[in-house]
């Protein structure tokens, strides 16, 4: 009998789009059962020195409900070995973006150690958190412009 095929989705999954769902998408299909690693919000914090702006809870809320993933978990440890230590997987899925950097090329090396492949995806470059998130701060800035204009004129 052959065994299951895990594969493991990290990411932050703030303010979910399709760059997210696609991720998820293409990771069901190398695989049998798919975990997805909804990073907790004092970890996404330390990494990109920012909290979410969705919180981990509700987060990991809309992630579980993904059709594509079968488990869904908070990583509250910064080092993915140390995470599929704890939630054992064979196939860990990152965006291309990470290829060729040197926290890819970490990740390759210490996964490899250990008998992981590590698979990249096309990352979805026209639509991120980070451009909703400076688009969602242009609309408060033009709002806040616009209270503050009106009370002077």
């Amino acid at each position: 009998m052959k065994s299951q095929r895990i594969g493991y989705a990290p990411g932050v999954y703030d303010m979910f789009h399709v760059g997210h769902l696609n991720i998820l998408r293409h990771a069901k299909d190398h695989c049998d059962f798919l975990i997805a690693g909804v990073v907790s919000d004092e970890m996404c914090e330390l990494a990109k020195g920012r909290k979410p702006i969705v919180p981990e809870a509700e987060r990991v809320e809309i992630v579980s409900h993904i059709s594509y993933v079968d488990q869904a978990i908070i990583e509250v440890v910064p080092d993915k070995v140390e995470t599929w230590r704890r939630t054992p997987f064979d196939v860990i899925f990152k965006g291309d973006d990470w290829r060729g950097t040197p926290k890819g090329d970490r990740l390759e090396r210490d996964f490899a150690a250990v008998g992981v492949e590590v698979v990249y995806f096309p990352y979805t470059a026209h639509t991120s958190s980070t451009l909703l998130r400076r688009a969602l701060n242009a609309v408060v800035a033009e709002q806040d412009r616009e209270k503050v204009g009106g009370r002077s004129a």
